[in-house]
């Protein structure tokens, strides 16, 4: 089999991830890294073999045979217009924009181009989440409570609104969209938010209260705070007749008429998965299904995220 070339547009913790999981699949070659870092791109290029280029048209010019954004919130936009102009399969790392706009000229774009997309929802990949799927079948769901509460990420730009979207858009928008794939999309959304983290120089919300209604009746809450020194939980609680779900990157608890069970789950299982089935699309060893969030299906989770940010903002 023909050695596929990947080309990686961003050298930060999350594109290092991808590089790892890339460089164990089979016929897989990290082959160009651009960051406007160059000591960055150097640093993750070393390990794999892979040249360091200048920018997006150098990495192009490669001979890739797909690329991957992995850059800022604030920074999306350019690398994936010269990924669809040149006709390559082009995975992005999530939030997909700050602007909206933006975001939605580049799915006209790929939709217009027909390009193969994938987005880092990895959560979806979760085995447990298609578990919760079968658990639900027809039951109307009743309630839904969301949370991801946090720190603040040590890298410079994530404090700033303008640069991040801040904790809604930038973390808990993992759990807004599996909130939207197992329940169904959000109609109406009302939010607050107060103070900053304690953090110099921050300008977004330390913390985000939501309520949700969705378009099948059930009614739902989202709490976001970045102002602890750990992650203490993140996840979603779904409630339907006769039965409770507790679902997260490290399981899912159910509770029903039979008692109460927990099943446990990798998250590195679901990193290595959303990789694989891009990959395995990329190389026609997969249909195109296989990836099950691609850039349309993001957007609308980053529409519902920047809703609720823009109603915090507002009151």
């Amino acid at each position: 089999m023909p050695v596929t070339r990947v080309g990686l547009v961003g050298a930060g913790g999350v594109a290092q991830r991808h590089a790892r999981v890339l460089s164990e699949l089979p016929d897989v070659q990290v082959a160009a890294v651009t960051d406007v870092v160059a000591d960055a791109a150097a640093a993750l290029a070393e390990p794999y073999g892979a040249r360091v280029v200048p920018d997006v048209d150098a990495l192009l010019s490669e001979a890739v045979d797909a690329v991957y954004v992995c850059v800022p919130p604030f920074a999306h936009g350019p690398a994936e217009r010269a990924v669809i102009a040149a006709g390559l399969p082009l995975f992005v790392e999530k939030p997909i924009a700050l602007d909206l706009r933006e975001a939605q000229e580049i799915a006209e774009l790929v939709a217009k181009h027909d390009i193969l997309t994938g987005v880092g929802h990895h959560w979806r990949y979760l085995a447990v989440v298609e578990q919760a799927r079968e658990l639900l079948g027809d039951r109307p769901v009743r309630l839904v409570t969301g949370s991801w509460l946090d720190k603040v990420p040590p890298v410079g730009w994530w404090p700033h609104r303008d640069k991040s979207g801040g904790p809604v858009v930038e973390q808990a928008a993992h759990v807004l969209d599996l909130a939207r794939h197992l329940v169904g999309e959000v109609t109406a959304v009302t939010a607050v938010g107060n103070g900053t983290p304690p953090v110099e120089g921050a300008d977004i919300d330390g913390a985000t209260a939501a309520t949700l209604r969705f378009a099948g009746g059930a009614v739902g809450t989202l709490t976001a705070t970045c102002v602890l020194g750990w992650k203490e939980r993140a996840g979603l609680e779904i409630y339907a007749d006769q039965l409770a779900l507790s679902i997260g990157e490290t399981g899912l608890t159910v509770r029903d008429q039979h008692g109460t069970r927990t099943v446990d789950s990798d998250p590195d299982s679901a990193r290595i998965a959303v990789d694989r089935a891009f990959i395995g699309a990329v190389r026609g060893d997969l249909p195109r299904d296989a990836v099950r969030v691609p850039y349309a299906e993001a957007l609308k989770t980053h529409e519902l995220a920047l809703a609720i940010a823009a109603a915090a903002s507002r009151g």
